[in-house]
């Protein structure tokens, strides 16, 4: 089964979550939750309450929400925000670390935390997220019931 995906990421780790993002989308499935920078800037300039309703509007449609860990991940109050957001609608969620793919310098970093707490989390090398990111979304989404 085909499943929308919300993806959840601090913008400074936008280059790792787009070879994850990209990686997902090359295998015939569907993202939501990306925006350019510029684009990103503008809804920023109109406020918290217009930040959370294109959160809310990304997060419609999709079973599962994927949370990109980077450095400073879990310092992102919006990243937060995805997180309570996808709990209070039932998408499944997962955490993945992708603190070793290589940004646009070719420099990794470290992993700040593992999170969401108490659900899944995977290493992306590690544990082959290329080839095995459809199992664990597929598992997030069964265990919300999705």
């Amino acid at each position: 089964m085909a499943r929308r995906v919300f993806f959840s990421f601090k913008y400074e780790d936008v280059s790792r979550a787009m070879v994850v993002r990209n990686s997902w989308v090359a295998q015939g499935t569907e993202a939501a939750g990306f925006i350019d920078a510029a684009d990103f800037e503008a809804v920023k300039r109109k406020g918290d309450t217009a930040i959370k309703n294109w959160i809310d509007k990304q997060l419609e449609g999709t079973s599962v929400t994927v949370v990109l860990v980077g450095g400073e991940t879990s310092d992102s109050r919006w990243v937060q925000y995805e997180i309570e957001k996808s709990i209070e609608i039932g998408n499944g969620l997962l955490g993945i670390d992708v603190s070793k793919i290589k940004d646009l310098q070719g420099n990794t970093s470290d992993r700040c935390c593992q999170m969401p707490e108490g659900y899944p989390f995977y290493l992306w090398f590690k544990e082959d997220g290329y080839n095995n990111m459809g199992d664990w979304i597929e598992k997030a989404a069964k265990a919300a019931g999705n």
